[in-house]
């Protein structure tokens, strides 16, 4: 069964439970060891396997002892990086108008320059 089709709070923490007392009887661990190990008490431990809530300090413990703390990762990524997410930053930083300078407007041309105005060498 997958966690994700699990669709109440109390589904999700049993489902928890019953996957680490899975791991927990593959290393041939009684609950009082498992404790142990994670430097917990055995009533956290019946706690978890029973479905109930515990603090978040307890369970990184308890994965970590059973050398499941690396599925966090895979669980929980770093960030996801959604393309639309992408696009609005760069929209942000582009540039959409020119800022006034601070030296004051430019001053418009006396006349306007056509080809063949300019003045001539040596003249």
């Amino acid at each position: 069964m997958r966690l994700t089709d699990l669709y109440t709070d109390a589904a999700v923490l049993a489902e928890l439970g019953v996957r680490i007392a899975r791991h927990r009887l593959e290393r041939n661990w009684t609950q009082a060891d498992l404790a142990r190990e994670a430097g917990v008490g055995q009533a956290t431990v019946q706690r978890v396997e029973s479905g109930r809530s515990v603090q978040m300090t307890s369970m990184v413990r308890l994965l970590r002892t059973l050398g499941l703390l690396e599925g966090l990762d895979a669980a929980i990524p770093e960030s996801v990086r959604l393309p639309i997410a992408q696009l609005e930053r760069e929209q942000r930083r582009t540039r959409q108008r020119a800022r006034p300078s601070r030296r004051g407007p430019v001053p418009a041309p006396t006349k306007e320059w056509v080809w063949g105005d300019e003045p001539a060498e040596g003249s």
